[in-house]
């Protein structure tokens, strides 16, 4: 090969290394861009020593957490958590912390849906004041158990209607009673924290509290106002607004709602 040929040559091998560099350096940054690199999805949070656990608020029907990041309305994402330990719960991935979740509430386990995920993290939400209250945890193996459910409930108030769904696939639908106009029942998107066999009063055999509140009951029963599912000793509640806030259902629909996991979705419209 004369002298013109290889420097021709030479000179293609160069544009082909520096076409590879390039491209790689596109691919690397598309990645970093599209969230795929690995530092976004490996966020440790940050160390909160064991007195400021303590000092943190607990995150019950029982809170009031004022300042807690409200339900952006997302999609769930069909999974829900229970915390292994008392968990800190942040504004935002590893953000300001304020509040913790425990691992159980109301003699039930903590399970809570997950509506947004980042690497580790996941938002979940709360069952505190106020309604729609939502935060971020540390989500890895070590922290919390995890387990689809893919069920939903929803509640319609002005058709005074009850349904469960399982992927989208109507399970039953029962007439329900719901909250008088001076203590409605609040609507938006709460969830099942806690199944309770009633030892004390006669109406219902089991009450499931929501992690909803009433808007207009600061307290009710000795509780904080926990807006919860129950029946009723006799029918006068069907199709009727006569509640203090609580959905009052049917013996029939007690029986499907008590099988759904903790941590249902409940929609109320």
């Amino acid at each position: 090969m004369d002298r013109s040929g290889t420097s021709r040559a030479l000179g293609r091998k160069r544009s082909a290394r520096l076409l590879a560099v390039a491209g790689a350096a596109l691919l690397a940054f598309l990645v970093s861009a599209c969230g795929g690199g690995e530092e976004q999805n490996t966020v440790e949070p940050s160390a909160v020593s064991q007195e400021e656990l303590t000092r943190l608020p607990d995150a019950t029907t029982y809170g009031d957490l004022a300042d807690a990041p409200l339900d952006p309305g997302a999609a769930p994402t069909g999974q829900v958590l229970h915390p292994k330990k008392d968990l800190v719960v942040y504004k935002a991935v590893n953000g300001e912390p304020f509040a913790k979740l425990p691992t159980r509430q109301m003699g039930s386990p903590t399970w809570v849906p997950v509506i947004a995920t980042q690497g580790e993290w996941a938002q979940v939400l709360l069952p505190t004041r106020p309604n729609g209250a939502s935060g971020w945890i540390h989500a890895g193996d070590s922290d919390v158990e995890s387990a689809r459910n893919n069920f939903v409930v929803n509640v319609n108030r002005e058709a005074f209607e009850l349904e469960i769904t399982e992927d989208g696939k109507s399970l039953g639908k029962w007439t329900i009673g719901i909250g008088k106009e001076e203590h409605p029942t609040p609507k938006g998107r709460a969830y099942i924290i806690a199944s309770i066999a009633e030892t004390v009063n006669d109406y219902s055999p089991i009450v499931l509290p929501l992690s909803y509140h009433s808007d207009s009951h600061e307290t009710f029963g000795g509780g904080p106002g926990t807006v919860g599912i129950h029946t009723w000793p006799d029918d006068s509640f069907v199709g009727q607004a006569n509640s203090d806030g609580c959905i009052r259902v049917t013996q029939e629909a007690l029986d499907e709602l008590v099988k759904l996991p903790l941590g249902t979705i409940v929609n109320i419209v």
